[in-house]
């Protein structure tokens, strides 16, 4: 299969994982596993250009909420005066401990991107999904959360930098846990990622440009193809989740985590 191709396919799996609570780092380490695809040439700098996509497309589709965000950059410092500046402290806040685990255990997580770890994560983020589901009020808007709140959900998305817990998953099971309706807890999920997604990118971007040798051709055209399927699946996929889940559960996706965690042990055993 040519490289080209398989930068396609990993950026369709990137677009449709990376909001869809079920881990795009899971899937796409293990679409390396499974299928032997060159893990040197789709690496970690690969994943981040696919994330660049995804984000991209979140940010494209909530233009108007960070729009509203925005409007608050003036009243930063008076917060308790506007709405806007006084959630963009609590988003801020809430991405501190994203930053303090990825810079503090970065070589812990790294160690961490193998198909064991994943299939453990993604049964155990599922059980929590479930648990969720069950005993969350379903009620509450995310404007509606507090300053100790909004922090439990950044931990939530701390401890997704482990490959399989999922960014959205652990996001959206905490919002449940808050009283969040899910199509709340996702938007507000997706809004407080961008912070953490833009971070990742600008750190590994970085690190691409100081390295000795600049991409060739082929790499920055697998980069290229990755980042822009990524983008437009991320988009629609964005767009169909929170539709669904007006009048859906969480459900399918606790269903798929567990399969896909099943699949994966019995990949490694057999």
């Amino acid at each position: 299969m040519g490289l080209l191709l398989e930068a396609a396919l990993l950026g369709v799996v990137q677009g449709l994982t990376e909001f869809l609570p079920v881990s795009s780092s899971a899937h796409l380490i293990l679409a390396r596993a499974f299928f032997g695809w060159n893990a040197e040439q789709f690496g970690l700098p690969f994943d981040v250009a696919c994330h660049v996509g995804t984000l991209s497309a979140i940010v494209i589709y909530f233009q108007r909420d960070l729009r509203d965000l925005l409007s608050g950059v003036p009243h930063i410092f008076a917060p308790a005066s506007d709405p806007a500046a006084r959630r963009l402290w609590f988003i801020a806040l809430a991405t501190i401990p994203a930053v303090l685990v990825g810079a503090l255990l970065g070589d812990v997580i790294d160690a961490a991107r193998t198909p064991a770890v994943i299939a453990i994560t993604l049964g155990l983020g599922g059980v929590l999904m479930a648990v969720a589901e069950r005993v969350g009020a379903h009620q509450r808007q995310a404007d509606g959360l507090g300053l100790i709140e909004t922090v439990a959900v950044g931990v939530a998305q701390a401890c997704a930098l482990i490959p399989g817990v999922s960014r959205s998953g652990a996001t959206i099971t905490m919002g449940l846990l808050l009283g969040l309706t899910r199509e709340s807890a996702a938007r507000f999920s997706f809004v407080l990622g961008i912070p953490a997604m833009l971070g990742a990118a600008t750190l590994e971007g970085a690190k691409l440009a100081m390295a000795d040798a600049p991409m060739d051709a082929t790499t920055t055209q697998v980069f290229v193809v990755g980042m822009l399927v990524s983008g437009v699946v991320g988009y629609l996929t964005v767009r169909f989740f929170l539709r669904y889940l007006v009048h859906h559960t969480l459900n399918a996706f606790v269903v798929y985590r567990l399969a896909l965690a099943a699949v994966t042990l019995a990949w490694l055993v057999f």
